[in-house]
Order: C-alpha cells, then structure tokens, then sequence
C-alpha cells in the first residue's frame, strides 16, 4: 500500500495498489472505449489535483450529474484522492429536487454530463456553493462559458500520485444519497474503512469464510495474483446497488463495462456481455431479469454466455421464476440475492444455482443480524412475531445533517450499534428470515398491517399483470383500504379475477379492494417505485381528497 491512508482502508490506496500492480489492463470499457488501469489512475490524479487547484477544502463534496460512463468513477476516485466525498446525484430528478439534493449535502463540484446543461442553467445562481462546474462531452450540449471541459481538468496531472495536503484516513467519508421514494433524500455518511470492511464482511460470508475476518479479506486486495473479471453493473451508478457493485469489481482488480445505452436495452447488454467477456452481471430483481429471460426465450441460441459466472442483485424482490429461468438457460452460473440498503450492507443474502433455488423474499442472516420486535426485543424463530432487520459492525455514522433520523435508525441494544433501516421480516425456525418490506410503506387496514411488497409479488404471478404497486387509500370503514395499481400486459384487466387471484395466495384481507390500470408503473433506473406518486394516482382515480 502508499502508506498514506492512516484509521483503516480508504479506496484511493486499494485502487492505487492495483493500478500498480496492472497497469496495462483494463479499468473501464464503454463500447469502443479501453481505459487501462494507468489511465485510469492518472486521469483521476488530474481530477484532483484541478480541485485542489480550484479550492477543494478537505471533504468537499463532488457531486456526480452523469449517466453510467468512465467519468462516473474516475469522478470517485479523484475526489477519494484529494480526501474529498462524491456524492451520487439521480439524473431524473427535477429543478427542486436537484436544489434540495446539492443544498442539503453542501455541494461545492458537480461534474456533469452535456446533456444537462439547460436544467443546470435554470437552477445555477440559486447555488452559491457551487464553485466548480465541469462539463462532460456527450455529443449534446457544447460547454458553457461558466463550466470547464471535464477533459481540461483530467489533463492537469503531473506524473506524481495526487494527496491533499491533509492526507487519506480511513475516516474519510463515503456518502450515498437514498433514493427518497418514501420522503425526502437522505445522505448516508460511511467512514470508507466501514464500508470496505462490510463488503469485505458481505463478501465472506458469501464465499462460506469467516465473516468477521476482514483484515485477511483486505489483505488479499494488496495480494491479487493477477486482473480480475470484468463486471457490468446494468443498473445506475448514481444508485447503492449499481455503485457499490462498480467498487467491488475494482477493488478484485477487475475491469467495469458500462453499457452506451442510457435504458435499459436487453440486447446490447446481452451482446456486451459476450463480446467482452464479462464475469459479473449486477441487476436489480425482476424489472432487469425478466427482460433479459425474454429476450432469451426468443433467442435462446444467438448469444454465447460462458463467461457470466455469478448475477447479483439488490434493492427490489427477485422471484423465484426469474431465477429459475435464468438459470434454465445458463446452469452454469451463480445467482446472489443480496438483502441490502444504503445504511446497512449485508443484512441477508441468499444463494442460487440450477437445481437449487431460493424462494421469493427468503434468506439468510447476515453476519450478526438480529430482528427485533416495536418493542425492541429479538424475535423467537418460528413465532411469527414480525420485527426489524439490524445489523451490526460496519455501519454508518449516520445521516448528513439529520440528527434526529440518525438516532431512530442507527441504535445501540446491549452496548452494540446497530443499523435498522425498517425492514420488517419474519424469523423461520431454522434461523432463516423472510423479508415482508419496508416499515415507513406499510398499509394498516382494519388494524392489520400489509405490505405491499406481498400483494405486488401475488399480482405479479398472474399471466394479465407485468408490474404492480400496492398503496394504501383512505376508507372510512378500513382507516386504509389496500389499493393495487397494475400495468397490464395486453391492455386489459379483469378486477375481480385479479382480487380472487391474490386470496388464492395470501390471506383474504390482504387482497386489494380495487385494482386500477395505468400504462406504465414509471420506476425509476434502480427498478424503485415512487410511492407517493402511486398514492396521488391512485387518490386521483378513484376521487378520494389527499386531505
């Protein structure tokens, strides 16, 4: 290692490390683009040392307005180097939205795609923090008078590795923004020596080793005997799954491939995933897996797949069929299904191969993960008792500027800090848990609670429904009367049939009481669903008053 990073592992040494150890592989492929490692490590000394240039104050933040492409993580690793915090920002958010986003974290540097120029314009002289802007070409917008050419500031590199002048520590923040599909975003802020030791710890545990030995795992990262696989996040960088993913794969000393396509286009993916060999695929549950099952059941024979060893996933439920079908045409390979969130990594996971595949929403704890009840007492395996998935270790200092979040989410039980995001499960006899969703959506109608997430996967078995969202709306005789809104898959619906088939899978209170159509459910890249917005739809349609 550099020797400058003191309190634990910071990504700038690890990267540095296996840029030296491989320079002339790649780092980063988009399309036509190679990036080897050397370029990759000095194109990220440029970057820093521009902001030092420029006034970058240690643990300033960056923010990153890009699409997937090389210059998101290059982005990362030269604030890492200068000791500053990249801060991932959702390329569909709004005017408003983007204020909040860049006021809230104190954002000083954003780095941005070409395209976005005109909506920056509109919202720029409401930033006075902002100080830095750097413009990444796209083929769209030309630069504006205001911006530098991303390519100027990457050019600034002098030869030598990049340091402010306050140093690396383990201590320095990593910092990832929720997605506010449930209210407003919220920054997490990660010491980088926690975050690695809890991929290292997620890892692990997924390879059957011991989960607490980080150290030995860390240790391994200075120790690669030779170039990782390449790895393709096909979901966002500017969201957990599809970053932290894009870490990983670096940090093995693999390479990332990012896809050109800006949607999700099965077919480029696909033909990526042959041409380049990739070994890794990161998807997020059935809104990535079910498109690429189609386009394989069309065309079972037109692509060669050898090399895909293992799919991960995160963030949404990944069923079972979809699971059993991707590896009906590829056996070979390894599903992961990973129970994870911005503020805790490793929460559950859950192992698939051909012959052996885990059902909806079920998994294993994480290394030390406890599920505690509203009053805040384990749960009984096999008692059905729901209660809150935590879990301990390498968690997050907590939220930026949210003191009173932190406190209700990052709590201390038995002298140990815990992370408890609100994930409610049930704990099976044998240890296991299965996953019901996330607290701060739950529906309480006639004095159950419900969660969407078990109607949505009941209606989504059905041959009429491509996706669904459960909300619920206000009922005088219910408090909330569950309600489903569905994008067919031919058209139509039959309401009744739809509600008859939810009672055939789940309890009859949990069915829904209407069932409503729209053309598209609109999630967002990380395959989330703006719940507030199904809410307003579905108050719309039925003529229900939000007051």
């Amino acid at each position: 290692m550099s020797g400058s990073t003191t309190n634990g592992w910071n990504f700038a040494d690890l990267w540095e490390e296996v840029a030296a150890r491989f320079p002339d592989s790649p780092a980063q492929i988009q399309g036509e683009r190679h990036i080897t490692w050397s370029e990759f490590d000095r194109r990220a000394d440029g970057l820093a040392k521009y902001l030092l240039d420029h006034g970058a104050e240690h643990q300033d933040k960056v923010a990153l307005y890009l699409y997937n492409s090389p210059e998101y993580l290059e982005g990362c690793f030269g604030a890492f180097k200068a000791g500053l915090v990249p801060l991932n920002t959702n390329y569909r958010y709004l005017d408003d939205e983007l204020l909040y986003l860049w006021e809230n974290a104190d954002a000083t540097t954003v780095v941005f795609h070409g395209t976005f120029v005109e909506r920056i314009e509109a919202i720029r002289s409401r930033l006075p923090k902002v100080v830095n802007w750097l413009w990444v070409d796209d083929g769209t917008e030309a630069c504006p008078t205001w911006a530098t050419p991303y390519e100027e500031a990457v050019g600034t590199a002098s030869g030598g590795r990049v340091h402010g002048p306050w140093g690396r520590s383990g201590d320095d923040i990593l910092m990832i923004y929720t997605g506010g599909t449930t209210g407003m975003p919220k920054g997490v802020m990660w010491r980088q020596d926690d975050i690695i030791g809890a991929l290292c710890r997620t890892g692990n545990a997924l390879l059957g080793e011991d989960p607490d030995a980080v150290g030995g795992a860390a240790g391994a990262i200075a120790g690669l005997e030779g170039p990782g696989a390449p790895g393709l996040p096909a979901c966002p960088l500017m969201h957990g799954t599809g970053w932290l993913t894009a870490n990983m794969y670096l940090t093995q000393g693999g390479s990332v491939v990012c896809l050109e396509s800006r949607h999700l286009d099965v077919v480029e993916l696909l033909d990526t995933i042959e041409r380049e060999g990739v070994g890794a695929l990161s998807i997020v549950g059935d809104t990535f897996s079910r498109p690429i099952i189609k386009a394989l059941d069309a065309e079972p024979d037109r692509w060669d797949l050898s090399s895909l060893m293992l799919i991960t996933s995160s963030g949404v439920m990944w069923s079972e069929a979809s699971k059993k079908a991707l590896l009906g045409h590829h056996p070979g390979m390894i599903l992961i299904d990973s129970f994870s969130s911005s503020e805790a990594l490793g929460m559950g996971q859950s192992v698939s191969a051909a012959g052996s595949e885990e059902r909806t929403a079920h998994f294993s704890l994480g290394a030390g993960a406890m599920v505690f009840d509203d009053d805040g007492k384990p749960v009984e395996p096999g008692s059905g008792v729901r209660g809150r998935v935590a879990v301990p270790g390498h968690v997050p200092i907590g939220y930026y500027k949210d003191p009173e979040k932190s406190a209700a989410t990052f709590i201390q039980h038995d002298g140990i800090r815990y992370s408890m995001p609100g994930d409610y499960a049930t704990v099976e006899a044998d240890g296991s848990i299965t996953l019901l969703g996330r607290g701060s959506v739950c529906i309480n109608t006639g004095g159950e609670k419900v969660f969407p997430e078990e109607v949505e996967e009941a209606l989504k078995l059905h041959d009429s429904v491509t996706d669904a969202v459960v909300v619920g709306v206000p009922d005088d005789k219910f408090g909330q009367a569950i309600t489903a809104v569905v994008q067919p898959s031919n058209g139509s619906i039959d309401e009744s049939a739809l509600i008859a088939h939810v009672k055939e899978h789940l309890a009859h209170y949990k069915a829904p009481k209407r069932v409503l159509t729209i053309d598209d459910i609109g999630r967002a890249p990380n395959a989330k669903v703006d719940y507030k917005a199904m809410t307003a739809y579905a108050l719309d349609q039925l003529g229900i008053s939000a007051e």
